[in-house]
């Protein structure tokens, strides 16, 4: 493989060498693949050297138009000239239907060419691939390279185009999504966990759908982490909305959590700012490097200071909106920088600001070319300040970009009285139409669901060392953790077992049992009974797998290997699989799991969230 530094000897040895063997083979496609590949992979493509990829892959592609080289040629193209490679994102994917990322690398070119509602189609296809395979396989969402990126980027594109249910659906589904330990962890901003809550609060507040915003912030939904960032957001959130639904009260308590998390942060400031002079005084730094290394400390705490006073002069605006105050909502306007444009553009239209507001919301069109909410505030903010003529004509463009767009949202309902001036029924969407150059595209519904769902469990029946029979049946109702361990002789296992049995009490409060699954006999399972340090013994029945059949049905066994692996996992009392670990090493954090098994259970009882009622997605003239 070529290392990862660009343009290195090794790398240009290795080029070389395929260069040899596709001039000596010249009708060798492959060879060709190989060499597009690894010029591309080495880096540093100039035009040139690009245009030459693109004729090597071209080459493949006239001999087998299936060939998987169009991943690479996407690549080759993506965020350069994205076009060049549409007619690779329109077949990649049917060349290898089952592979998600064969559906998502298409989506960057759409995307690239704002082309949304292709790239979104691109990317569900892409989640529903993962979805399928997930829930047949037993494998946990976040155990999938790209899985959360794809999916975030897939609601990213449903606001773009305005499926507004389908956005908020699929982020609360990542939020539901089961957490590990070493993967989708909520702390770390890559995961399932963390992207499901931002891009939720994301289209919420793109939609001012703020009675959801306030039903969803007292829920795991919005839950905001231990980190100021996200308790700042969730302030903002509930803040405009609480303004938005005309609690000044209420909004002005959300102001107040706000500027305490500045306070905070600039005490913190001010803190590791004295530490830094007195650190440099003791080591006896010149009068110059003192200074500097107080405004180095400083300076770690700016964007987030600064970024707090914008959001607290964004509440301070409402405010002041509320208490009919303009002169005092311009002036904290002009301190609150990061405001979108189209927000910006509806806060001057309440200012009577009528050229400021269009001024803003014609500049928010154009960063959002493509974008339905972008284009609906135009026409909302046109046909508000007199400007009806180009309203209308800025509407007609829109209903054919919001041929998939939820209606019944506040944005577009403020828009009713242009469609109806234009004749258009309560449905005024044109018909989808799916572009000639998108490829040919398979049922979405044969790819896989929309959303993860846990998988059943597979039933089991075994023995306990007296020989009693203990199955998975007699849990139906009760959740239940199952432990599978290899016997008495795994120093490991024991372990677990040992960390797990204090804990024991702890999940039979909550409702849920534990079992242990061992690859022993009835033998064994008295010798790991022997070895506990809980007097009597485990307080949770041992059961034997001898034939390793529940092994294999739970997949906690290394098909190549011909061995058995260590499970963990956190059955509902429907049957269902709701959390897993399968690994060469017991899962040894008995606290983590029932917080998880509890958060789990939780989503249960959590009310379903939809802003409109279902709408057919075709013209309503």
């Amino acid at each position: 493989a070529l290392s990862d530094k660009p343009d290195t000897k090794k790398d240009k040895v290795f080029v070389a060498a395929i260069e040899k063997i596709s001039a000596a083979y010249p009708s060798d496609i492959e060879a060709k693949a190989f060499l597009g590949l690894y010029l591309w992979g080495a880096g540093n493509l100039n035009k040139d050297g690009r245009e030459r990829v693109d004729k090597l892959l071209n080459e493949v592609l006239a001999v087998d138009p299936n060939h998987p080289c169009h991943h690479y040629r996407i690549h080759l193209w993506d965020y350069q000239d994205n076009k060049r490679a549409i007619n690779s994102a329109a077949r990649f994917g049917q060349t290898s239907s089952a592979i998600a990322h064969a559906w998502h690398m298409p989506g960057h070119i759409f995307s690239g060419l704002m082309r949304y509602a292709d790239a979104a189609w691109q990317q569900e296809a892409s989640a529903r691939t993962d979805h399928a395979f997930m829930m047949r396989d037993r494998i946990l969402p976040d155990q999938i390279h790209n899985y959360a990126h794809n999916n975030e980027w897939l609601i990213r594109d449903l606001i773009h185009i305005g499926r507004v249910n389908d956005a908020i659906e699929l982020a609360k589904n990542m939020t539901e999504l089961p957490r590990h330990p070493r993967y989708n962890n909520p702390v770390t901003a890559n995961g399932s966990s963390y992207y499901g809550r931002e891009r939720l609060l994301d289209v919420l507040m793109k939609y001012e759908l703020w009675d959801e915003v306030l039903s969803l912030s007292d829920t795991l939904y919005l839950e905001p982490g231990d980190d100021e960032k996200s308790k700042a957001r969730l302030a903002l959130a509930k803040g405009q909305a609480h303004y938005g639904l005309g609690d000044a009260v209420e909004g002005a308590a959300d102001l107040g959590d706000l500027t305490r998390l500045l306070a905070d942060k600039s005490a913190e400031q001010s803190k590791a700012a004295a530490e830094a002079e007195q650190k440099a005084r003791a080591d006896k730094k010149n009068a110059e490097d003192v200074k500097k290394a107080v405004k180095e400390a400083r300076e770690r705490f700016d964007y987030d200071i600064k970024r707090l006073q914008n959001q607290a002069a964004e509440l301070r605006t409402l405010a002041a909106i509320d208490a009919r105050n303009p002169s005092e909502a311009i002036a904290q306007l002009k301190l609150a920088e990061d405001i979108p444009k189209d927000r910006l553009a509806q806060l001057y239209l309440k200012l009577g600001d009528n050229e400021k507001a269009e001024e803003l919301a014609r500049a928010a069109m154009d960063q959002g070319i493509g974008q339905v909410e972008p284009m609906a505030n135009l026409v909302d903010v046109l046909w508000s300040i007199g400007k009806q003529k180009e309203a209308t004509e800025q509407f007609a463009g829109l209903r054919k970009l919001a041929a998939h767009a939820d209606l019944n949202v506040p944005v577009l309902r403020r828009i009713r009285p242009c469609a109806q001036a234009m004749g258009c029924s309560e449905d005024w969407r044109e018909r989808p139409e799916v572009a000639a150059d998108a490829g040919k595209r398979p049922d979405l519904d044969k790819l896989g669901p929309f959303r993860w769902q846990p998988s059943p469990a597979a039933n089991f029946s075994l023995k306990t060392a007296d020989g009693k029979r203990i199955g998975l049946d007699q849990y139906r109702g009760k959740p239940l953790v199952v432990l599978f361990y290899l016997g008495a002789g795994c120093t490991h296992c024991l372990e677990q077992l040992n960390i797990f049995a204090p804990a024991a009490h702890k999940f039979e409060d909550a409702g849920i049992a534990i079992v242990a699954v061992s690859t022993d006999d009835e033998p064994g399972l008295r010798k790991t009974m022997s070895l506990s340090k809980t007097s009597g013994g485990f307080p949770f029945p041992l059961v034997s797998d001898k034939s390793l059949a529940v092994f294999k049905a739970y997949r906690a066994y290394d098909d190549f290997e011909k061995a058995p692996l260590h499970g963990a996992f956190f059955i509902d009392g429907k049957g269902m699989v709701r959390w897993q670990d399968i690994s060469f090493e017991p899962f040894r954090e008995p606290d983590f799991l029932l917080a998880e098994a509890k958060r789990q259970l939780s989503l249960d009882k959590v009310p379903h969230t939809k802003v409109s009622a279902d709408e057919p997605r075709s013209a309503g003239h």
